[in-house]
């Protein structure tokens, strides 16, 4: 690839090869699919190497003409690098790119073995990355990649908290389609519907959002009906506690879907009550649909939303906090459509896709050792 200049000429020619832990339907791999699309449309080739073969991101990404290898036909991590080594050899990238946390050891490693620039992969708040991989495997993944692309700002601060140089850290935001995530002209009348979306996980605090359904449930005569949409371990658990909070009768838990814009249109506000998160594509898509926003202020999510302007925010456990804004949202719709506006005037001026080409051309330019531009 011609790298750019001083004078600022555009990237042309690159050939990235991105290593990816899976392609399920989760917010990194949407992202990696975004990034994708953008950097093929830019003129720059893309290789891609994965761990999982068969799942939902797979058949559009090769619909963009990107070519899929899977890398993953055994558990051994070292049978793993070697099959990564002898691809990157194949393909003869300039740079190798990890999407996910726990790839980034391959990347970095196949980077060394090859004489190739690695750049790895900070999806949330590195804190719990870490706790998910192991103390010296997390630490080896966020130390051994020479650059790193952080979702949130807070992923940065963090990682620079633990060690890693402020030069080797790179901001590239996550993106939505605004032209996918559209709002309703008019909603359809009916229960205030309320949304929760993510994977069943401890982190994602689904036990929280029916708490708080529970609570709201109680201080109002309103109906009101919720829709929680998402799989993982604490899926039966959950169903679980909503019959012991008599609240089968109004929450709807279902599967993950291909297309959810559908829901953020007929809903009229999301609700995330995480421990952490990184820069939740959920609340980006709901904000794009100009669909209200309640959240709990974690790690990358004030950095989205401004509480009282493009949604409301709450301290991480404040239950009660939650409930009020749900409330408060239920009871002025005139607020409702002016927050709603408000957040996706905020997500087309700050994450649109041509944002993370942008930054991904900087990113670029600094693994190569062109510097920062």
């Amino acid at each position: 690839m011609r790298a750019r200049s001083d004078r600022g000429e555009p990237l042309a020619g690159l050939h990235v090869c991105f290593l990816a832990g899976t392609l399920g339907q989760g917010g990194a791999e949407r992202q990696l699919f975004c990034m994708l699309e953008q950097l093929q449309r830019a003129g720059l080739r893309v290789t891609l190497l994965c761990l999982t073969r068969g799942e939902f991101w797979e058949r559009p990404i090769r619909e963009l003409g990107v070519r899929c290898v899977w890398v993953g036909q055994k558990q051994s991590r070292l049978w793993r690098l070697v099959q990564i080594c002898k691809e990157i050899r194949r393909a003869r990238p300039d740079i190798v790119q990890s999407q996910h946390f726990y790839t980034n050891l391959y990347a970095a490693f196949a980077g060394r073995a090859l004489g190739l620039p690695a750049i790895g992969a900070i999806r949330n708040n590195v804190f719990g990355e870490i706790r998910a991989n192991g103390s010296v495997l997390g630490r080896l993944c966020l130390h051994l990649p020479r650059h790193l692309a952080a979702n949130s700002s807070t992923g940065i601060q963090n990682a620079v908290f633990l060690g890693v140089p402020r030069e080797k850290l790179w901001l590239v935001p996550n993106a939505v389609d605004i032209d996918r995530f559209r709002p309703e002209t008019v909603k359809s009348s009916g229960p205030f519907q309320i949304l929760g979306v993510g994977r069943m996980h401890p982190q994602k605090r689904f036990d929280r959002v029916l708490r708080v359904l529970a609570q709201l449930r109680s201080r109002t005569s309103a109906p009101i009906r919720a829709v929680l949409v998402g799989d993982g371990p604490l899926r039966a658990s959950l169903e679980k506690q909503a019959a012991d909070l008599n609240l089968l009768d109004c929450v709807e838990f279902r599967s993950a879907v291909a297309d959810i814009a559908p829901l953020y249109r007929e809903s009229d506000a999301l609700i995330l009550a995480s421990d952490h998160e990184g820069t939740p594509n959920v609340i980006l898509e709901a904000m794009a649909s100009e669909l209200a926003v309640v959240a709990t202020a974690v790690d990358g999510v004030p950095a989205l939303i401004t509480s009282g302007q493009t949604g409301f925010l709450t301290a991480s456990g404040d239950e009660e906090g939650l409930a009020n804004a749900l409330l408060r949202l239920m009871e002025e719709p005139a607020l409702r459509r002016h927050l709603g506006a408000q957040a996706r005037t905020f997500v087309a001026t700050n994450h649109a896709p041509s944002n993370v080409l942008k930054s991904l051309e900087g990113l670029y330019n600094a693994a190569l050792g062109l510097g920062r531009v």
